[in-house]
């Protein structure tokens, strides 16, 4: 059997720790509410009303394609692009192609990102991987041009960011359910965590602010993780209802 991505790949050591994925979704979860495109996750109701949900379903998804063979992982990338079609139909409306490789962009880019800040660099030729196992999402999905080359991809990516975000009723709202749903002290932390992994460029348009005090606190963390005590750092400041998934983001999906 073929697998979607090789298990030597650095793109399922990226996707296969609970840190590196959090990371991902916190850089995420401040682009999405700049994008141009945030009202069609709006439109469902669900990222507004459920966002950690949000977050658990998309991460699922990924890392279905991730871990699995090429027909496990093509039958995955179908069900998103059909869930994706209703929704369309129920709106009356096409999502721009745009919006689609602005969320292909940003898994690339966090990926690269999140595991630079937590682990190490990435070699060029590991970074061509990772780009290489979404580009190939996106054409599974039928998007149209797509960038050939991680090359390319830069240069994309640095039009896409200047281009498709803005300022919104969208990016106040997100933040405000952001801090709803996750308690004062974990939102505080949310906001840390975007600024070490964002562009400067969202940085600046959501007032982040250049002070970083975690830092010094990752620094504790990554000495926990030699002993395996990292999980117990997580137990303290991630929201109990969803310790069991975020624990479960440490297992290599079978």
């Amino acid at each position: 059997m073929k697998m979607f991505v090789r298990e030597t790949s650095v793109v399922r050591e990226i996707w296969g720790k609970s840190d590196t994925v959090l990371f991902i979704f916190a850089g995420a979860s401040a682009e999405f509410a700049l994008n141009k495109a945030v009202d069609w996750l709006y439109f469902t109701g669900r990222l507004p009303s459920d966002p950690l949900g949000r977050l658990f379903s998309t991460v699922g998804y990924a890392r279905q394609i991730v871990f699995s063979t090429e027909e496990v992982a093509h039958s995955a990338i179908d069900k998103m692009a059909a869930i994706h079609a209703g929704v369309e139909q129920k709106r009356g409306q096409s999502i721009p192609d745009w919006a689609y490789r602005d969320v292909l962009f940003m898994l690339i880019d966090y990926s690269i990102r999140s595991f630079e800040l937590l682990e190490r660099k990435l070699t060029e030729a590991e970074k061509a991987e990772v780009f290489d196992t979404f580009y190939r999402v996106g054409s599974r999905m039928g998007l149209k041009d797509l960038p050939q080359t991680f090359e390319q991809w830069l240069v994309a990516r640095d039009e896409h960011l200047h281009q498709n975000l803005q300022e919104s009723k969208y990016t106040f709202d997100l933040y405000k359910q952001y801090k709803k749903h996750l308690g004062p002290i974990r939102y505080m932390l949310l906001l840390e965590a975007q600024k070490l992994v964002v562009p400067q460029l969202v940085i600046k348009m959501l007032g982040l602010g250049r002070y970083h005090w975690l830092v010094p606190v990752l620094g504790i963390y990554k000495i926990t993780r030699r002993f395996n005590l990292d999980w117990l750092l997580k137990a303290a400041i991630l929201p109990g209802a969803y310790k069991n998934e975020i624990k479960a983001l440490d297992r290599v999906p079978a």
